[in-house]
């Protein structure tokens, strides 16, 4: 997990917590250094299947002694369980169902698109092929839910 200090923050150590779940190790470096270079920053963990992540989130085996995250960055093309199975597990689950799942991808396909909405996920976003793009879009995202957004409190 990286830890990246925050000045308000929500989980136990005080800071906003992604989970990335990606497979691809360049596009999380990518990912984590874009997250890493802005003012506001979190913690991010990081899996690499959706095995993983539906275990992490579960908090089971390896990932019992780790926090929830407040927002899942999700890429569709993993190994073990595809990032549309895992958002239907994560948003059929009434314990999971309230975490934010921002879709991740290099897809800009329609149907993707279509089937990651009618499996609810908060967001989609097509992972841009210059790296500049992708530090904006990863700032943005950053600002949006650790700065503007309003999360449902949950017991």
């Amino acid at each position: 997990m990286t830890n990246m200090t925050r000045d308000r923050g929500m989980n136990p150590e005080g800071q906003f917590h992604f989970l990335l779940v990606e497979d691809d190790q360049t596009h999380a470096d990518l990912i984590r250094f874009s997250l890493e270079s802005h003012e506001t920053s979190c913690t991010l963990s990081h899996v690499v299947d959706g095995a993983a992540a539906v275990a992490f989130m579960r908090q089971e085996g390896k990932y019992a002694d780790t926090h929830k995250p407040h927002v899942v960055l999700l890429d569709l093309n993993l190994p073990k369980l595809n990032g549309l199975e895992v958002l239907e597990i994560i948003k059929s689950d009434p314990d999971l169902q309230h975490t934010p799942v921002i879709v991740l991808t290099t897809s800009a396909s329609e149907g993707d698109r279509s089937q990651a909405y009618l499996r609810h996920a908060n967001s989609f976003l097509t992972k841009p092929l210059d790296f500049g793009l992708l530090q904006k879009m990863m700032a943005d995202v950053q600002r949006y839910w650790t700065q503007w957004n309003q999360p449902l409190t949950t017991n």
